[in-house]
């Protein structure tokens, strides 16, 4: 079958030129005998408008240059239709990127989309909203929220505002709903991942695949900042167990689990992100696994 490509560039994400990218992405896209055309990202969020042009000219594979906000948008417009998502990492975290085996560098992520090697993954619904990677609630939220309206993007940027929020970090009260348990706590911030990434290949969740039909949910508890920082370093670094769902002990330093289905009650208003985007703070967050929802274009040793 012949390929052809729509590539959708976002201008403003993560740091490195875009103009740069697109001339890497049309010589080698080009010289790989594969038909593409541009196409910018849109504030709005919604690629409907893609459809048309999707269907009448036999397009065969959308590929996202950009971070993973501008992933779930386009795959949340596009992913009913009979296409293949590529992305080449332009953000500041690109988890979805990382945890797919799709190198950062242009040239190496073009490698891995020329290789046409494509597998069903999972993404899932935050009530009535799309992600494919992670969703955030509490500390790393607050993190996202202020590095939205940071003057600067990158890493760096994103570390500092890391490190100013952490002394400032407080806990939020909690109420776990699962399908034959329920919880209350206090804690610094919840991750609900269907990939084993924050970003920049900094793992919350190390036991999370994308697609497994499963999300795994990290509970870091109120505790001392001391021990709040040995216990998340001991997270990252995949030393802490997964949780029966059954048997869930409340009172731990981290509550590691897996589940498909989860609601949570957000007492205090903590704010929230989806794949890395500031999200509006709601009370009730029902979140659902949506399995096997599209195709991504992989590296090899990924899935």
């Amino acid at each position: 079958m012949h390929r052809k490509i729509i590539y959708i560039i976002n201008p403003i994400s993560g740091t490195r030129s875009k103009q740069r990218v697109q001339n890497i992405i049309a010589k080698e896209t080009a010289k790989a005998g594969i038909d593409f055309q541009f196409m910018p990202s849109v504030a709005s969020g919604d690629y409907s408008y893609i459809e048309q042009i999707i269907i009448e000219e036999g397009i065969t594979d959308v590929v996202i240059v950009g971070g993973d906000g501008t992933v779930s948008q386009v795959v949340d417009s596009l992913m009913h239709l009979p296409i293949q998502f590529g992305v080449i990492p332009c953000g500041s975290g690109n988890g979805l990127a990382f945890s797919a085996g799709i190198p950062k560098t242009p040239h190496k992520a073009l490698d891995v989309i020329f290789n046409n090697q494509a597998h069903r993954v999972d993404g899932f619904r935050v009530n009535k909203h799309f992600a494919c990677m992670l969703c955030g609630i509490g500390f790393d939220a607050q993190v996202a929220h202020d590095f939205a309206k940071a003057n600067q993007r990158g890493l760096t940027t994103y570390i500092k505002k890391i490190f100013t929020n952490f002394f400032s970090a407080k806990a939020y009260s909690f109420k776990i709903k699962l399908k034959n348990k329920s919880f209350s706590t206090s804690a610094y911030f919840i991750s609900i991942a269907n990939s084993n990434q924050f970003g920049n290949n900094f793992t919350i969740a190390p036991k999370a695949s994308l697609s497994d039909g499963l999300l795994d949910v990290v509970i870091v508890t109120d505790q001392p900042k001391f021990t709040l920082l040995y216990n998340t370093i001991k997270q990252v670094g995949g030393l802490n167990s997964l949780q029966a769902k059954e048997s869930i002990d409340a009172n731990k330093g981290v509550i590691y689990f897996q589940t498909d289905e989860l609601t949570i009650e957000n007492i205090d208003n903590a704010p929230v992100h989806i794949d890395g985007d500031p999200a509006e703070t709601q009370y009730k967050l029902h979140v659902v696994i949506q399995p096997d929802c599209f195709k991504l274009l992989v590296g090899k040793k990924s899935i």
